[in-house]
């Protein structure tokens, strides 16, 4: 599980719980640093020296990543050979198409965060072939005040699954989320 901005994989501490209970074995990671100064490429970096120290190279994992951790695990996934690694990926509310609040503040991963920025552009431009090779789950919430618009989190891949969450961060802790989730493994 991989962080947005600002937090560290204490963030995940319900869903964590709920899955662990489910005989999950769930690992996270903070990212440093973790407030919009670091290249979004720089974390991603992180996120697969973090994988390829805890798993062997026939190992296949679930991937989730929240908010800018979404991004930063796609990067991992599309750039960083990290198909090779994950069959399953979760995206919740993240910026996958880029968020207006990144124009506020000129920090170099929130820069990359803006609707059309060259890292989203460089993404977006082969999701299908890249991320379309694995089982992808993609959840937002209309009511997201930190991806604007909130439809900016929607992927056009895999399976994408609304959900009436009223505050971004309440994403890792409401129930429906997590059995959105849990319906998504077991298929």
């Amino acid at each position: 599980m991989v962080h947005g901005i600002t937090d560290t994989g204490n963030v995940f501490n319900s869903m964590k719980s709920y899955f662990q209970d489910k005989g999950y074995t769930i690992y996270t990671i903070d990212l440093i640093p973790n407030f919009g100064t670091a290249d979004l490429r720089d974390l991603a970096q992180q996120v697969k020296l973090y994988i390829d120290s805890k798993f062997n190279s026939e190992e296949k994992i679930i991937l989730l990543g929240f908010s800018m951790g979404g991004l930063v695990t796609r990067y991992y996934l599309q750039r960083l050979n990290g198909l090779e690694k994950v069959d399953q990926y979760i995206s919740i509310s993240a910026p996958n198409n880029g968020t207006n609040l990144a124009y506020f503040v000129p920090l170099k991963g929130i820069l990359q965060m803006r609707p059309y920025s060259k890292f989203l552009q460089d993404l977006n431009q082969d999701v299908k072939e890249t991320l379309g090779k694995i089982k992808c789950l993609t959840l937002w919430t209309p009511f997201d005040t930190m991806i604007i618009p909130a439809k900016s989190s929607l992927l056009n891949l895999g399976k994408e699954v609304r959900v009436p969450v009223l505050i971004h961060k309440w994403m890792l802790s409401d129930n429906r989320v997590f059995l959105k989730i849990d319906s998504f493994l077991n298929i």
